[in-house]
């Protein structure tokens, strides 16, 4: 018991220790990525996904957009066209204003095929985040000085098949109705209790614990119709914008794409990424590889 406790408690200061070097100061910092697509995942229908998403003993978020000192509900706004869906999570800044903070992107491939994405909102995260399901095994090898060989260097990732997941198979139903939240500012479900927000040194160990070899996160748009169906439907609060534009001048993230051939022909796509923080200064470097193959 003794030695259990000790391994908490430094675990918890890592933590703290990992909070205070990784917070960026936006919105974003607040949120799972990862376990809202864990959520999506364990979920029977949208409106499951909603419910779970909202619970306090969740730890998907932790956000406080129009700064009340309670956390925000997030409602799930379905788009569909065809066999291509879009879950928009998104909050209540006022009566007049929401904020997008993520979407949730699926495309059925077959019959007994689906693939998925989470994508974040570019304001809220700083950048645009990509996230998705993975079988553990990399899809990218980072390097800092130049990049792995193109020949073999990395394992290819497995783009994970998500038919068997319920709340899939729920919206492909045949008598399946879109899922478009009916609550909105102020107004709630009656199961739900908002609760007080964490700081980050004490929620990011929550927010941990969704990471590992079940999520990974990627830089290639693998939907492009569920992306063409969210682009034109985003939405971002001005009030949030205003809040957040001291962060926002802080933290900078520069790509740089090209595609690098091997002797043999293989081909993968090599990216650059600088992360700046406050005053210009270069908070992280890296280099990386991608390549995808279908399972």
């Amino acid at each position: 018991m003794k030695n259990q406790i000790i391994l908490f408690l430094a675990s918890f200061a890592i933590g703290q220790l990992s909070a205070q070097t990784d917070s960026t100061g936006l919105p974003g910092d607040f949120f799972s990525l990862q376990g809202a697509l864990e959520i999506f995942k364990q979920s029977e229908s949208p409106e499951e996904f909603e419910k779970l998403l909202n619970r306090e003993t969740s730890k998907v978020s932790n956000l406080d957009l129009d700064n009340d000192g309670e956390v925000d509900y997030i409602k799930v706004i379905e788009k569909m066209n065809g066999d291509a869906h879009v879950f928009v999570l998104q909050i209540a800044v006022s009566e007049k204003e929401n904020q997008d903070i993520a979407a949730i992107e699926l495309e059925k491939v077959s019959n007994t095929e689906a693939n998925i994405q989470i994508v974040g909102d570019d304001f809220i995260f700083g950048e645009e985040k990509i996230v998705e399901p993975s079988d553990g095994t990399e899809e990218e090898m980072e390097d800092s000085k130049g990049g792995p060989s193109p020949e073999g260097y990395f394992h290819p990732a497995v783009v994970i098949n998500v038919w068997p997941w319920p709340c899939v198979r729920f919206v492909y139903a045949p008598a399946y109705k879109v899922w478009v939240s009916p609550w909105r500012w102020r107004t709630y479900p009656g199961w739900y209790r908002p609760w007080r927000p964490l700081t980050f040194a004490v929620w990011h160990p929550f927010r941990a614990r969704y990471y590992g070899p079940a999520f990974r996160v990627v830089h290639t748009h693998r939907l492009a119709t569920a992306h063409r169906i969210y682009t034109p439907v985003r939405v971002h609060s001005k009030t949030v914008h205003t809040r957040y534009q001291g962060a926002h001048k802080t933290y900078h993230v520069t790509k740089h794409k090209t595609t690098v051939t091997g002797p043999r022909g293989n081909k993968v796509t090599k990216t650059n990424t600088t992360v700046r923080g406050p005053h210009g200064h270069v908070k992280a470097e890296k280099t990386t590889v991608t390549r995808s193959r279908r399972r």
